[in-house]
C-alpha cells in the first residue's frame, strides 16, 4: 500500500443503493474483484467511496491504524459540503465522540470502559434474560397460527432486551424502543435521533442517582471516568451496532433452519446455522468506514487522502483464497466480527443472544415453516446490512400461556413474592385504552425481573 498519485478507476462505480444490489450484492463484489481488491462504489446517490473486498487487504487496512484513520471528521466531501445533512448514510458515517469513530488513546480510552463493561455480562445473565422475553414474544403471536418472524420476533426481541441489559425504566425503555424503531426504518430519523438522545441522556441521570446491576451503570462506574455525554455516544454506539446486526443474525439463521436445503431436515445445529449466516449472509456486510491519512494504492486502485475506504466484510468473507475456510466454516477466518483494533467487542454474548432466541422459538413452535418459497423472500436496500425485509411462517396455533407458566415457576421458588396475573385487559396485545404502552413497560408489567 504504497502512497500514489490518484488515477483513473479500472471499474465503473458500482451503486451500493439500490435493489439490485440489494437482491445480489455478491455480483458487485465479484465484479470489483475481477479488476482489484478494492474499488469504487456509491453508496448513496452522489455519496463516492472505495470498499474493499479482498480479504488480505481488509485485514491490513483493519489492522493499520497509522495509515487508516477512523475519525469521520476527516470525510473530505463532508467538510466541504459535498455532502448534505440529510444525506441517508449520515447516520451511519458520521463522527460520534464514541469508540468506533476515534483514534490512539481516546479510543483505547472509551474501547477500555465499554469492553470491561461487556465482559460483566456472563452467558447464564444473558440466556435468564432473553428467554421471558422470547415467551412474552412468542405468546403476542402464537395463537394465530402465523407470524412475521422477522418484526414480530427477531427486531423486537434485541430492543427489549438491551433495555433489560442496560436497566431501563418503563418510560425511558418506551422511548429507546419506539426511537431505535424509528432510526433503523428511516422513519423520521431526525426526531427519533432527538428522542433518543434525550431517552439515553434521562437513563444516565437516573443510574448516577441509583445505579444498578446493568451496563449503564458499570460504565458510569468505570474508573475512565465517562462524561455524560461520552456516556450517551457509547450507550447509542452500543444498542445500535448490537440491535441491528442481531435481528439479522437471528432472522437469516432461521430461514436456513427451516429451509428444504437447511437444518431441520439435515440435523443442521443451531451454532452451524450463525456459522453460515456469518459467513454467507454477513449481517453487517460492509462498513467500518477508514479514512487513509494519504493517498493509497490499494492493490491496483488508488484511494485518495480522507476519503471513505468501507471495508466489505461479506466481500472478504467470499474471497476466493478462502474457499476451503468457507467450506468447513473455519470460525477464525472469516470477518464478521471485524478484526484488529476496533473489532466486536461483542462477539460471545451476540452469540448466546442468537443461540437463545432461536432456540426458544422452535421449541415453542415445533412444526414452524416458511410461508414463502425461500427465493421470494426480500432483502432490504441499504450499502450496509444484509436484511431481510420480512421473514412470513406459519405453524399450529397454541395457546399463549408461556408467559403465564413461567409466572407460576418464579412464584413457586421459596421467598419468591407472588405477583398478580395479568388480566384480559392488560394482557399482552390488549392494552389499556386510557394508557396505552409500549412493549417495555408491558412487559415489565407482566413479568416482573
Amino acid at each position: 500500500m504504497d502512497p500514489q498519485t490518484p488515477s483513473a478507476a479500472t471499474v465503473g462505480r458500482c451503486p451500493m443503493h439500490d435493489e439490485a444490489f440489494a437482491a445480489d450484492p455478491q455480483q458487485v463484489y465479484d465484479r470489483l474483484r475481477a479488476h482489484a481488491p478494492a474499488g469504487p462504489v456509491e453508496l448513496a446517490p452522489g455519496t463516492d467511496a472505495t470498499l474493499v473486498v479482498g480479504h488480505e487487504l481488509a485485514l491490513r487496512v483493519l489492522q493499520n491504524t497509522e495509515l487508516f484513520a477512523r475519525d469521520a471528521r476527516r470525510w473530505k466531501a463532508l467538510g466541504e459540503g459535498r455532502i448534505g445533512m440529510d444525506n441517508p448514510v449520515l447516520p451511519m458515517m458520521a463522527y460520534r465522540p464514541n469508540c468506533l469513530f476515534t483514534d490512539g488513546a481516546v479510543h483505547l480510552r472509551l474501547r477500555k470502559a465499554v469492553v470491561d463493561s461487556l465482559s460483566r455480562l456472563s452467558t447464564t445473565r444473558i440466556r435468564r434474560d432473553v428467554e421471558p422475553i422470547a415467551d412474552y414474544l412468542i405468546d403476542q403471536f402464537s395463537e394465530r397460527g402465523r407470524a412475521d418472524l422477522l418484526n414480530d420476533y427477531a427486531k423486537l426481541l434485541p430492543l427489549l432486551l438491551f433495555n433489560r441489559l442496560f436497566g431501563c425504566p418503563a418510560d425511558v425503555g418506551d422511548t429507546i424502543t419506539t426511537a431505535l424503531s424509528a432510526i433503523f426504518d428511516g422513519k423520521d430519523a431526525l426526531r427519533a435521533n432527538e428522542e433518543l438522545t434525550g431517552a439515553l441522556m434521562e437513563l444516565i441521570a437516573r443510574k448516577r442517582r441509583q445505579p444498578g446491576d446493568d451496563v449503564t451503570s458499570w460504565l458510569i462506574q468505570h474508573p475512565a471516568g465517562l462524561t455524560d455525554e461520552e456516556l450517551k455516544d457509547q450507550l447509542a454506539l452500543l444498542m445500535g451496532a448490537g440491535i441491528e446486526p442481531e435481528r439479522s443474525l437471528i432472522g437469516s439463521a432461521l430461514v436456513l433452519l427451516l429451509s428444504g436445503a437447511g437444518g431441520r431436515q439435515s440435523g443442521m445445529l443451531i451454532e452451524e446455522a450463525l456459522d453460515d449466516v456469518l459467513w454467507n449472509q454477513t449481517p453487517i456486510a460492509n462498513y467500518a468506514a477508514h479514512y487513509p491519512v494519504q493517498d493509497v494504492d490499494l492493490g491496483g486502485h488508488v484511494a485518495e487522502a480522507n476519503t471513505p475506504v468501507v471495508i466489505s466484510f461479506a466481500g472478504a468473507n467470499s474471497d476466493p483464497a478462502l474457499a476451503e475456510a468457507r467450506r468447513t466454516h473455519s470460525k477464525g477466518a472469516h470477518l464478521a466480527w471485524g478484526a484488529g483494533p476496533h473489532a466486536c467487542p461483542a462477539k460471545d454474548p451476540a452469540q448466546v443472544i442468537a443461540t437463545t432466541a432461536i432456540e426458544r422459538i422452535l421449541n415453542a413452535l415445533p412444526d414452524l415453516a416458511l410461508a414463502v418459497p425461500e427465493k421470494d423472500l426480500e432483502w432490504r436496500p441499504g450499502p450496509f446490512h444484509r436484511a431481510l425485509v420480512s421473514l412470513p411462517v406459519t405453524f399450529s396455533p397454541t395457546p399463549a400461556t408461556r408467559m403465564a407458566a413461567a409466572l407460576q415457576e418464579r412464584t413457586a421458588a421459596p421467598g419468591a413474592q407472588q405477583q398478580p396475573m395479568p388480566s384480559a385487559a392488560s394482557a399482552p396485545g390488549r392494552p389499556d385504552p386510557a394508557r396505552r404502552k409500549g412493549f417495555w413497560s408491558s412487559f415489565l408489567d407482566i413479568f416482573r425481573v
